[in-house]
């Protein structure tokens, strides 16, 4: 049984997309099919910059609010009278940053540096946002229109990037905090609303463009919020998206907390129902034990499932840039066993 790969989620806190290309490449390129562009500068803490679009979109006012791991400063609130149907977002940014990264992409890819990979997006799924900054009371009016501006993002690239070297990921993260009971919602039936949801925007994404999901339990300090007690929830969405979608699903990536070197952990992903081309991506690698540790979680993997590549838990962004050579040296020594 061998790892077929590594998976890089997203974020990569080097100084611009140029560094992150040819920093993988130089490191990875033998093991990667796709390269995110680090999520660099503004992007960098996943969606905190998004608070700039909620702060210049007519409509919302603002509340002081409790500081938390997640939530810090200002929720945003619709403006008592204010109808809802007139809320419009203007561009959010996505498409704009992608089409930059995109040219850096070609660039480098016609001066041999990068090699045959395609162009990897990562984007939050819109209940992200709507979570993270908008009040509990204005959220279900909130996230349609969200969501209408993060699909129009989602347009904009793919009329940008080529289908077959596109990649687009949908960031997962909130929707589990939700299913664990530590996040409040305002789904009126939350699983099947969060597969509704989850299903809508892979299939959004254009034919010939390859789609996956980073399924994620949070990193806030480099800790989950809340410890998955194994990969049954996990298995239970990845099957659930598998089942529902109208087009190809080229990967879904999971969490493995580094404490999880036991076969009880993993022993869900017996019953994980992947089609075939559909690879699974397991993220057992950790900085603090090294290869040690993810030989240990990788030899626990394997009395569950027979192919997997290797990833971190979460993308880079919240690790000193000095740090990322040798994690990046890490992925390459763990996809060798």
């Amino acid at each position: 049984m061998s790892i077929h790969g590594v998976h890089l989620v997203g974020s990569v806190p080097l100084a611009d997309a140029e560094e992150v290309f040819r920093t993988v490449a130089a490191r990875l390129a033998d093991h990667l099919r796709r390269v995110p562009d680090g999520e660099t500068g503004v992007r960098a803490r996943w969606t905190a910059w998004q608070r700039a679009v909620f702060e210049r979109t007519a409509g919302f006012v603002t509340d002081e609010v409790e500081r938390d791991g997640y939530t810090r400063g200002l929720k945003f609130r619709l403006r008592e009278g204010f109808d809802p149907a007139r809320l419009s977002f203007g561009a959010l940014g996505y498409a704009a940053a992608a089409r930059a990264s995109w040219e850096v992409f070609q660039r480098l890819r016609d001066d041999g540096v990068l090699p045959d990979l395609r162009f990897q997006v990562s984007l939050p799924t819109p209940m992200a946002p709507v979570r993270l900054y908008v009040d509990p009371g204005s959220q279900a009016a909130v996230e349609p229109a969200y969501e209408a501006a993060m699909l129009r993002e989602l347009e904009l690239i793919a009329e940008t990037v080529p289908h077959d070297r596109l990649s687009i990921q949908w960031d997962t993260a909130v929707e589990f905090g939700m299913l664990e009971g530590v996040f409040p919602h305002w789904l009126p039936d939350l699983e099947q609303g969060i597969l509704d949801r989850l299903t809508r925007l892979g299939d959004a994404v254009p034919a010939g463009a390859e789609l996956g999901y980073h399924l994620c339990y949070g990193d806030s300090g480099h800790r989950h919020f809340v410890q998955p007690k194994d990969t049954g929830r996990l298995v239970a969405v990845a099957n659930a998206l598998a089942d529902r979608l109208a087009r190809p699903l080229a990967w879904i990536h999971l969490p493995v907390p580094i404490d999880r070197t036991d076969p009880a952990y993993f022993a869900p992903l017996r019953d994980l129902r992947l089609p075939a081309g559909t690879d699974l991506y397991l993220g057992l690698l950790h900085a603090t034990d090294g290869l040690d540790g993810a030989r240990r979680r990788i030899d626990a993997a394997r009395t569950a499932v027979g192919a997997f590549g290797v990833a971190t838990e979460c993308g880079f962004g919240r690790r000193p840039p000095e740090s990322i050579p040798s994690l990046l040296t890490l992925h390459a020594s763990a996809a060798t066993l």
